[in-house]
Formats: C-alpha cells, structure tokens, sequence
C-alpha cells in the first residue's frame, strides 16, 4: 500500500508507476491526472481517474477495453493475466472452471467479442458467484453498442475502485 500523502508529493514517474495498475494497461489514466494533485482522498483520485476516461475519445475508450483480459477458465486463456486480474478472476473460481460451465463461459465470451469488438468486462469482486457472470454477459450481448461501451466503462471504474481501494490508504 502507499500512502495519499506519498501519492501527492511523488514525481510524474513514480505517480504514474504506482497507478498504472488501476486501469488494465492504461497508464496515460494516471498520467492525465498528474497535474490535478493534491487529492484530497482516495475518492477524488478515483473520480479524476473516472473522469478522464469518461471524457475521452471513442477510441482510447475502446483501446482501454481492448486492454482487458477475457474472463476464462484457465485452460480457455489466450494471455497471460496482471497480477490484479489474476486475483479478480480467482475470486471467484474462474480459475478452476470446467466443464459445461466453462465450455458456456467461452462460448458467451466468443459472441460478446463478435459483436463488441472488446472483452465482456464486468467487476468480478462486485458479483456473487460465476452463475451470476455468466448470466450477466449473456444479457449484456443484446445491449446497443453505445450502451455496451458506457456499461463496460462503468464496471471499468467499479474494478479500477476495488484496485485504488488495495493500494492507496488515507
């Protein structure tokens, strides 16, 4: 953990280092938000964080949900997962999924991608099992694309508070 105090005194590289695990392979979240300092709580930090990605362009919003990793049992992942996503996806057991469950999984996974372009996104702490997962992505699939990517973008901000939570201390 660090600090918020640290947070707010430490250079660019150091600021953008420590954050650049909030948002999946997007370190220009943090870097964007650099000047804004001092935060006054882990809050404000989020909704800065938050804030620059709502207000980016459609692409870099894409280019951040293509960062994602597919949620999928171990022997369906394609790439190697960051250290958070590792964690997320264990807590629920998506690690050790088999079976039908997994065979559902990927093929939810597969039509998501098909029709989105980007991996179905969701904050897995948030949820209360895998049924819940599975049930989720394949009611999502039926959403607009334009209401799929502000859906996506919200559970973004919901994984990038658990993550901030971890490591940023009042």
């Amino acid at each position: 953990m660090i600090g918020l105090n640290a947070l707010n005194v430490v250079g660019r590289e150091a600021f953008v280092a420590a954050l650049s695990g909030i948002f999946e392979h997007s370190s220009w979240v943090p870097a964007a938000i650099f000047a804004d300092r001092p935060f006054p709580t882990i809050a404000a930090l989020h909704a800065a964080m938050v804030d620059t990605v709502r207000n980016a362009g459609l692409e870099r919003k894409l280019s951040l949900l293509k960062a994602h990793p597919e949620l999928a049992a171990k022997s369906d992942r394609r790439v190697a997962l960051t250290a958070e996503s590792t964690s997320e996806q264990a807590s629920v057991g998506l690690d050790t999924m088999e079976g039908d469950e997994a065979v559902r999984l990927s093929a939810a996974n597969w039509l998501y991608r098909q029709r989105f372009g980007f991996p179905f996104i969701i904050a897995v702490r948030g949820q209360r099992d895998r049924a819940a997962i599975l049930t989720a992505i394949e009611r999502r699939t039926a959403n607009s694309e334009t209401e799929e990517i502000e859906t996506a973008i919200n559970e973004v901000a919901k994984i990038a508070w658990f993550r901030l939570s971890d490591l940023v201390k009042e």
